[in-house]
């Protein structure tokens, strides 16, 4: 069977077609992805009704590129996956429209799929071994999670963040430093010329695994308006990227070791951070811990993960031929 996978929940404008069967064996036929981070660049950040345009320009010629990469015609697509939410409202919209729009015209099922879903789907591509129950610590510029992986279609929401995610905090200590627009990579391309010597707070709760980041981006704010001149910027990212990741990682170990559970995967756009996929990685083994990290081409928003989530929907009976589904802007994953 052949599911077509299309996301734009944000500036990526994605389509995969993934071949697949009832024994979860995927293969990847095409993954397409056309971003528009140099157009958002000038920004600062992402402009939603830009954003949204350029999903309207983009999306037929990353269809045709991704029919041509598979050798795939449209008539031999079972079922249509498609990011529903959460995300930009009007992005979504484009996608969730097309898709709406290629059912019809072809007759099939539709699949809606949360975008977090998505993105833990990842790591089936990359590991065809990884099997529910496991622990997912999902990192991204709007997602701080714990969830439990119950099922390959049941997720509950163990901790989360109280404030900023984590992805949002490495973009706004981006800007404070004069770093710019993408920030979590260039935070952490600094902070490998530095050493963590700043104090900056950690937060922790007493009876919760849940996060909180808008102290620490706080301090950081602070701290550069105080020092100015003589802030070390190298000291300063690697200070506050060592700490986030820290926390981060003893959170995961401890969800871990709470719900004994023996398998954890790293999910989201932030799991392509290098000293985070590193310390996962020890922390795991020290701790007796199976941890699954997905290939770093498949950490960012891309309509391959949106694919195998869909897969996994479907083979669960969980498509429609309803054409009044919408995108939503925020959306819980326990009720995907």
């Amino acid at each position: 069977m052949k599911i077509l996978g299309i996301e734009s929940s944000c500036d990526e404008t994605a389509i995969s077609i993934l071949e697949f069967d009832n024994k979860y064996n995927f293969k990847v036929l095409a993954n397409v992805i056309s971003s528009q981070i140099d157009i958002h660049k000038e920004f600062g950040g992402v402009v939603p009704e830009i954003a949204s345009r350029h999903h309207i320009k983009n999306i037929g010629g990353v269809l045709d590129k991704a029919l041509l990469d598979s050798n795939t015609k449209l008539e031999e697509v079972c079922a249509i996956a498609v990011t529903v939410g959460p995300g930009l409202v009007g992005a979504l919209l484009v996608g969730v429209s097309y898709a709406k729009a290629l059912a019809y015209a072809l007759d099939i099922p539709l699949v809606p799929v949360h975008h977090i879903a998505g993105h833990i789907a990842a790591n089936y591509i990359t590991h065809e071994e990884l099997k529910p129950p496991f622990i997912s610590l999902v990192v991204s510029g709007g997602h701080s999670h714990l969830i439990k992986v119950e099922d390959y279609t049941k997720f509950k929401v163990l901790a989360k963040t109280r404030d900023d995610a984590v992805g949002e905090a490495f973009d706004k200590v981006a800007r404070v430093v004069g770093l710019g627009y993408p920030g979590g990579p260039k935070v952490s391309e600094m902070a490998r010329k530095g050493e963590a010597k700043y104090k900056l707070p950690t937060t922790k709760f007493e009876d919760s695994l849940d996060f909180s980041f808008s102290g620490i981006k706080t301090a950081v704010i602070n701290l550069a308006n105080k020092e100015k001149e003589n802030l070390n910027k190298e000291n300063l990212c690697c200070t506050f990227e060592e700490n986030v990741v820290n926390v981060l990682v003893d959170h995961a170990v401890t969800c871990c070791k709470q719900n004994n559970i023996k398998k954890l995967a790293l999910a989201g756009g932030v799991s392509a951070n290098t000293r985070l996929r590193e310390e996962l990685q020890i922390q795991g083994n020290k701790n007796n811990l199976e941890v699954y990290i997905p290939e770093l081409k498949y950490t960012t928003d891309n309509a391959t993960m949106i694919a195998v989530a869909g897969a996994l929907k479907y083979l669960d009976g969980k498509f429609t031929k309803d054409l009044s589904i919408n995108a939503k802007a925020s959306m819980n994953i326990e009720e995907e």
